[in-house]
């Protein structure tokens, strides 16, 4: 979608201020600056916003995050629709928790990083305009089937999809815990965003884990949380995933890559709702409903032992399979047509339609990535169009498969590393882990990149 949202961004720091809202303009949105709570509710009386991003504290005499608690209460006043996101230097595990409780939708401790900072921008952003239009097809007693989807970029034309979407409206109230399988890029992360929005907790935080991108030794910190002092780098008290997505919803990708120990300690909190942060004695209990996804065979990995079988039925109370692309292939015209909407937009293409021959070509191609690679496709043709008809010629299909030095040619740097990747993890059946060794990189800096480049299950 294009990034044409209005963020309204409250600090005391004029130079917080700058900082944020030059981050903020570079990624398209509009900014309004204020400086305190005070200018804040007055800016939102006087305009509407899509997103609060939000210091908790606005006197350096103050750091108890008082002032920022108050204004997220008078925010929900106003529009408890409004998405919050609350950041500070001050980042304790209760004030982080508090703030979410109070109704802030995610939390950020300075300083921040910027990657972090616009993934949470862009998910809370979307998540608003999915509600609106869930409200508007309610107001209109509309059903949310076939075209109407609470997420634009789910399209379920064909029998397959049309499936998944009613076993999806007809779970998606319940707390189940529900494991989402299919290959790689088949749109598993959207499923499990669709599985928020329509369930009771979609005014409570969705909070998305890549368990392949954990260092072994951070896991515990990152799942849990930790105690300032605990370890060298724990400079201050940090919060755990499970502790964000209290009261809402937690969504474990590409969960086939816990270690055995990793596994186990996941099972204990889904057994007993508890968990300790690392370098504290006191247990505490979470309430997050658990969405979790893998491309993998589950089933063949418990047979050679790399998965717990006891894990994976806690994970697979229901189980939503998705279907590859060439097995749905009636839905291609509508996710042309979306993403075709957006990357002209987003590109500044006038760019009026694919002709029946491109089309044609699309519906043909086998398209080992799935979704994310017909999604590649059209954006290099979006790129790479002289009119206002994309043509087959400027899809490259043939050119990937049989010349893929003359696509690099046309490529700047990041839409090769971004190519390289993505074919990476299609020759190595979507396992992340075999595709980051192929590249020479580790696995945490090749999660970096998934998330720069916008590449997901």
């Amino acid at each position: 979608m294009p990034n044409r949202a209005k963020i309204l961004i409250a600090d005391d720091q004029s130079e917080i201020l700058s900082a944020l809202s030059f981050i903020c303009s570079a990624e398209g949105y509009h900014t309004t600056c204020v400086d305190s709570p005070e200018a804040a509710i007055a800016a939102l009386g006087k305009n509407e916003f899509d997103l609060l991003l939000m210091d908790m504290n606005y006197h350096q005499d103050r750091t108890t995050g008082q002032e920022g608690l108050d204004l997220i209460r008078r925010v929900q006043q106003i529009d408890p629709a409004l998405p919050a996101v609350v950041m500070t230097a001050w980042g304790s595990i209760p004030l982080a928790v508090e703030a979410v409780q109070a109704g802030a939708r995610d939390f950020l401790q300075k300083p921040w990083e910027n990657e972090r900072l616009l993934s949470i921008l862009r998910t809370q952003i979307q998540l608003r305009a999915a509600l609106k239009g869930k409200e508007r097809l309610e107001a209109e007693n509309l059903v949310l089937r076939n075209a109407q989807n609470p997420i634009s970029d789910f399209v379920a034309l064909s029998p397959a999809m049309q499936e998944v979407q009613r076993i999806v409206e007809q779970v998606a109230p319940s707390d189940a815990n529900i494991l989402i399988t299919g290959e790689n890029g088949t749109g598993k992360g959207v499923v499990a965003r669709m599985l928020h929005q329509l369930s009771s907790r979609v005014q409570q935080p969705l909070i998305s884990v890549n368990m392949g991108g954990i260092p072994e030794t951070l896991f515990e910190s990152e799942m849990f949380g930790h105690v300032k002092g605990a370890f060298t780098d724990a400079r201050s008290d940090r919060v755990g995933r499970f502790e964000l997505a209290d009261g809402g919803t937690l969504f474990l990708d590409e969960i086939a890559n816990l270690t055995g120990s990793q596994q186990a300690k996941i099972l204990r909190v889904l057994e007993t709702g508890e968990f300790e942060r690392v370098g504290s004695s006191r247990t505490q209990k979470a309430n997050a409903r658990l969405l979790s996804a893998t491309n993998a065979d589950l089933i063949k990995d418990i047979e050679v032992g790399k998965f717990r079988e006891d894990l994976y039925f806690r994970l697979n109370t229901i189980q939503i399979h998705l279907p590859a692309l060439r097995e749905r292939r009636e839905d291609i015209p509508s996710l042309v047509k979306v993403f075709l909407d957006e990357l002209a937009v987003r590109y500044r293409k006038k760019i009026r339609e694919v002709s029946s021959k491109a089309l044609d070509a699309l519906r043909q191609h086998n398209w080992p990535g799935n979704v994310r690679e017909l999604r590649h496709v059209m954006e290099r043709a979006v790129l790479l169009s002289r009119s206002d008809v994309i043509e087959p010629g400027d899809l490259g299909l043939q050119t990937a498969q049989q010349s893929r030095a003359n696509l690099l040619e046309e490529m700047d740097l990041e839409a090769v590393e971004a190519h390289l990747i993505r074919k990476a993890l299609d020759r190595h059946d979507g396992n992340a882990i075999t595709a980051a060794k192929a590249l020479g990189l580790s696995r945490s800096a090749f999660y970096r990149r998934l998330q720069k480049y916008n590449i997901s299950g």
